[in-house]
Protein backbone atom coordinates (compact mmCIF):
# COMPACT_ATOMS: atom_id res chain seq x y z
CA UNK A 1 0.00 0.00 0.00
CA UNK A 2 1.40 3.85 -1.00
CA UNK A 3 1.21 6.56 1.27
CA UNK A 4 -0.92 8.31 -1.06
CA UNK A 5 -3.69 4.94 -0.73
CA UNK A 6 -3.24 5.69 3.43
CA UNK A 7 -3.62 9.51 3.10
CA UNK A 8 -6.45 9.00 0.96
CA UNK A 9 -8.11 6.18 2.82
CA UNK A 10 -7.05 8.44 6.01
CA UNK A 11 -9.11 11.42 4.58
CA UNK A 12 -11.75 9.22 4.23
CA UNK A 13 -12.11 7.55 7.55
CA UNK A 14 -15.02 9.57 9.45
CA UNK A 15 -14.00 8.48 12.88
CA UNK A 16 -10.00 10.00 12.08
CA UNK A 17 -11.69 13.88 10.56
CA UNK A 18 -13.82 13.92 13.52
CA UNK A 19 -10.93 13.51 15.95
CA UNK A 20 -8.74 15.94 14.08
CA UNK A 21 -11.72 18.71 13.95
CA UNK A 22 -11.79 18.09 17.53
CA UNK A 23 -8.69 18.44 18.46
CA UNK A 24 -8.75 21.87 16.17
CA UNK A 25 -11.33 22.50 18.81
CA UNK A 26 -9.56 22.13 21.38
CA UNK A 27 -6.74 24.07 20.25
CA UNK A 28 -9.07 26.87 18.94
CA UNK A 29 -10.78 26.92 22.47
CA UNK A 30 -7.87 27.39 24.30
CA UNK A 31 -5.65 29.54 22.25
CA UNK A 32 -8.14 31.76 20.09
CA UNK A 33 -9.03 32.91 16.59
CA UNK A 34 -5.18 33.28 16.08
CA UNK A 35 -4.33 29.39 17.15
CA UNK A 36 -2.05 27.92 14.59
CA UNK A 37 -1.88 25.12 11.99
CA UNK A 38 0.97 23.97 13.80
CA UNK A 39 -0.67 23.84 17.04
CA UNK A 40 -3.61 21.98 15.62
CA UNK A 41 -1.29 19.79 14.06
CA UNK A 42 0.19 18.94 17.37
CA UNK A 43 -2.33 18.58 19.33
CA UNK A 44 -3.39 16.27 16.79
CA UNK A 45 -0.20 14.32 17.12
CA UNK A 46 0.62 14.70 13.36
CA UNK A 47 2.21 16.90 11.02
CA UNK A 48 0.87 20.23 9.35
CA UNK A 49 1.37 18.62 5.50
CA UNK A 50 -0.16 15.77 6.83
CA UNK A 51 -2.99 17.42 8.44
CA UNK A 52 -3.84 19.50 5.28
CA UNK A 53 -3.66 16.21 3.35
CA UNK A 54 -6.44 14.85 5.29
CA UNK A 55 -8.57 17.67 4.48
CA UNK A 56 -6.96 18.63 0.95
CA UNK A 57 -5.18 21.78 2.04
CA UNK A 58 -5.36 24.58 4.76
CA UNK A 59 -9.24 25.73 3.37
CA UNK A 60 -10.74 22.17 3.68
CA UNK A 61 -9.72 21.66 6.99
CA UNK A 62 -11.46 25.64 7.57
CA UNK A 63 -14.68 24.84 5.28
CA UNK A 64 -14.61 21.47 7.87
CA UNK A 65 -15.06 23.39 10.91
CA UNK A 66 -17.50 26.37 9.54
CA UNK A 67 -19.45 22.94 8.31
CA UNK A 68 -19.41 21.46 11.50
CA UNK A 69 -20.08 23.97 14.10
CA UNK A 70 -22.70 26.31 11.10
CA UNK A 71 -24.96 22.72 11.26
CA UNK A 72 -24.90 22.70 15.19
CA UNK A 73 -25.73 26.91 14.92
CA UNK A 74 -28.64 26.10 12.59
CA UNK A 75 -29.98 22.85 14.31
CA UNK A 76 -30.53 24.73 17.29
CA UNK A 77 -32.52 27.82 16.18
CA UNK A 78 -34.52 25.85 14.14
CA UNK A 79 -35.59 23.92 16.79
CA UNK A 80 -37.15 27.48 18.23
CA UNK A 81 -38.31 28.56 14.68
CA UNK A 82 -40.43 25.30 14.48
CA UNK A 83 -42.11 25.29 17.78
CA UNK A 84 -45.68 25.97 18.32
CA UNK A 85 -45.70 28.61 20.84
CA UNK A 86 -46.42 32.46 20.37
CA UNK A 87 -44.30 34.72 18.11
CA UNK A 88 -42.71 36.32 20.44
CA UNK A 89 -42.11 33.65 22.66
CA UNK A 90 -40.01 32.03 19.53
CA UNK A 91 -38.30 35.22 18.61
CA UNK A 92 -37.07 35.62 22.33
CA UNK A 93 -35.99 32.06 22.33
CA UNK A 94 -34.37 32.08 18.81
CA UNK A 95 -32.58 35.05 19.54
CA UNK A 96 -31.35 34.15 23.13
CA UNK A 97 -30.23 30.18 21.58
CA UNK A 98 -28.08 32.41 18.95
CA UNK A 99 -26.51 34.46 21.64
CA UNK A 100 -25.79 31.78 24.00
CA UNK A 101 -24.41 29.58 21.03
CA UNK A 102 -22.03 31.69 20.05
CA UNK A 103 -20.57 33.12 23.79
CA UNK A 104 -20.54 29.18 24.76
CA UNK A 105 -18.13 28.60 22.06
CA UNK A 106 -16.89 32.36 21.54
CA UNK A 107 -12.69 31.59 20.07
CA UNK A 108 -14.72 28.95 17.54
CA UNK A 109 -17.38 32.16 16.28
CA UNK A 110 -14.45 34.66 16.30
CA UNK A 111 -12.36 32.09 14.14
CA UNK A 112 -14.65 31.41 12.11
CA UNK A 113 -16.95 34.40 11.32
CA UNK A 114 -13.26 36.54 11.41
CA UNK A 115 -10.21 34.79 10.94
CA UNK A 116 -11.06 32.10 8.28
CA UNK A 117 -13.53 34.05 6.71
CA UNK A 118 -10.96 36.89 6.32
CA UNK A 119 -8.33 33.82 4.79
CA UNK A 120 -10.53 31.94 2.88
CA UNK A 121 -13.18 33.13 0.36
CA UNK A 122 -14.89 29.15 0.49
CA UNK A 123 -15.00 29.41 4.18
CA UNK A 124 -16.63 33.03 3.99
CA UNK A 125 -18.98 31.90 1.62
CA UNK A 126 -19.92 29.26 3.89
CA UNK A 127 -20.56 31.34 6.70
CA UNK A 128 -22.20 33.79 4.48
CA UNK A 129 -24.45 30.56 3.19
CA UNK A 130 -25.57 29.61 6.64
CA UNK A 131 -27.04 33.53 7.32
CA UNK A 132 -28.65 33.62 4.32
CA UNK A 133 -30.42 30.33 4.78
CA UNK A 134 -31.73 31.42 8.09
CA UNK A 135 -32.91 34.88 6.68
CA UNK A 136 -34.58 32.89 4.04
CA UNK A 137 -36.11 30.18 6.95
CA UNK A 138 -37.68 33.56 8.95
CA UNK A 139 -38.82 35.19 5.98
CA UNK A 140 -40.59 31.85 4.97
CA UNK A 141 -42.40 31.85 8.71
CA UNK A 142 -43.60 35.28 8.29
CA UNK A 143 -44.72 34.46 5.18
CA UNK A 144 -46.89 31.18 6.19
CA UNK A 145 -48.12 32.09 9.54
CA UNK A 146 -48.71 36.03 8.73
CA UNK A 147 -50.19 35.73 5.43
CA UNK A 148 -48.18 38.16 3.98
CA UNK A 149 -48.72 38.35 0.70
CA UNK A 150 -45.60 40.43 -0.45
CA UNK A 151 -43.00 37.79 -0.51
CA UNK A 152 -40.41 40.66 -1.40
CA UNK A 153 -40.87 42.41 1.80
CA UNK A 154 -40.91 39.14 3.93
CA UNK A 155 -37.40 38.70 2.29
CA UNK A 156 -36.33 41.58 2.77
CA UNK A 157 -37.47 41.66 6.58
CA UNK A 158 -35.84 38.39 7.12
CA UNK A 159 -32.24 39.42 6.18
CA UNK A 160 -33.04 42.48 7.89
CA UNK A 161 -33.80 40.57 11.35
CA UNK A 162 -31.08 38.08 11.03
CA UNK A 163 -28.39 40.94 10.07
CA UNK A 164 -29.51 43.11 12.84
CA UNK A 165 -29.25 40.00 15.61
CA UNK A 166 -25.67 39.00 14.16
CA UNK A 167 -24.53 42.64 14.44
CA UNK A 168 -25.81 42.84 17.78
CA UNK A 169 -24.34 39.67 18.64
CA UNK A 170 -21.23 41.12 17.82
CA UNK A 171 -21.12 43.71 19.80
CA UNK A 172 -22.36 42.03 22.85
CA UNK A 173 -19.34 39.23 22.30
CA UNK A 174 -17.34 42.55 23.76
CA UNK A 175 -19.43 43.69 26.32
CA UNK A 176 -20.64 40.28 28.18
CA UNK A 177 -19.06 41.34 31.35
CA UNK A 178 -21.57 44.65 31.72
CA UNK A 179 -24.63 43.85 29.44
CA UNK A 180 -26.29 40.77 30.33
CA UNK A 181 -27.72 38.26 27.73
CA UNK A 182 -31.34 39.05 28.43
CA UNK A 183 -31.07 42.73 28.19
CA UNK A 184 -30.00 42.04 24.59
CA UNK A 185 -32.61 39.23 24.08
CA UNK A 186 -35.14 41.52 25.24
CA UNK A 187 -33.76 44.54 23.10
CA UNK A 188 -33.56 42.75 19.90
CA UNK A 189 -37.15 40.75 20.78
CA UNK A 190 -38.69 44.43 21.60
CA UNK A 191 -37.49 46.02 18.56
CA UNK A 192 -38.11 43.21 15.91
CA UNK A 193 -41.62 42.53 17.55
CA UNK A 194 -42.40 46.63 17.50
CA UNK A 195 -40.78 47.64 14.43
CA UNK A 196 -42.48 44.53 11.78
CA UNK A 197 -45.75 45.28 13.22
CA UNK A 198 -45.89 49.05 12.19
CA UNK A 199 -44.23 48.46 8.83
CA UNK A 200 -46.84 45.94 8.45
CA UNK A 201 -49.42 48.64 9.11
CA UNK A 202 -48.16 50.70 6.47
CA UNK A 203 -48.35 48.04 3.83
CA UNK A 204 -52.10 47.49 4.68
CA UNK A 205 -52.21 43.99 6.37
CA UNK A 206 -54.47 41.09 7.20
CA UNK A 207 -55.45 41.86 10.85
CA UNK A 208 -54.02 37.98 11.18
CA UNK A 209 -50.30 39.83 10.68
CA UNK A 210 -50.99 41.80 13.04
CA UNK A 211 -52.64 39.57 15.92
CA UNK A 212 -49.16 37.67 15.21
CA UNK A 213 -46.81 40.57 16.44
CA UNK A 214 -49.23 41.03 19.48
CA UNK A 215 -48.23 39.90 23.39
CA UNK A 216 -50.18 36.49 24.22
Amino acid sequence: MTASTVTTGSRRDPDRRRALLEAADRVIQREGPEASMASIAAEAGISKPILYRHFGDKSGLYQALAERHTRKLIEGVRTEFSRTDSIRARTRTTIDTYLSTISANLNLYRFLMHRASAEDAATHSAMSTMIRGLSTELAEVMIAEGELADRTRAYVWGHAVIGMVQTAGDWWLDHTDEVPRETVVDSLADLILGGLPAAALSSGPSAHVLELFRDE
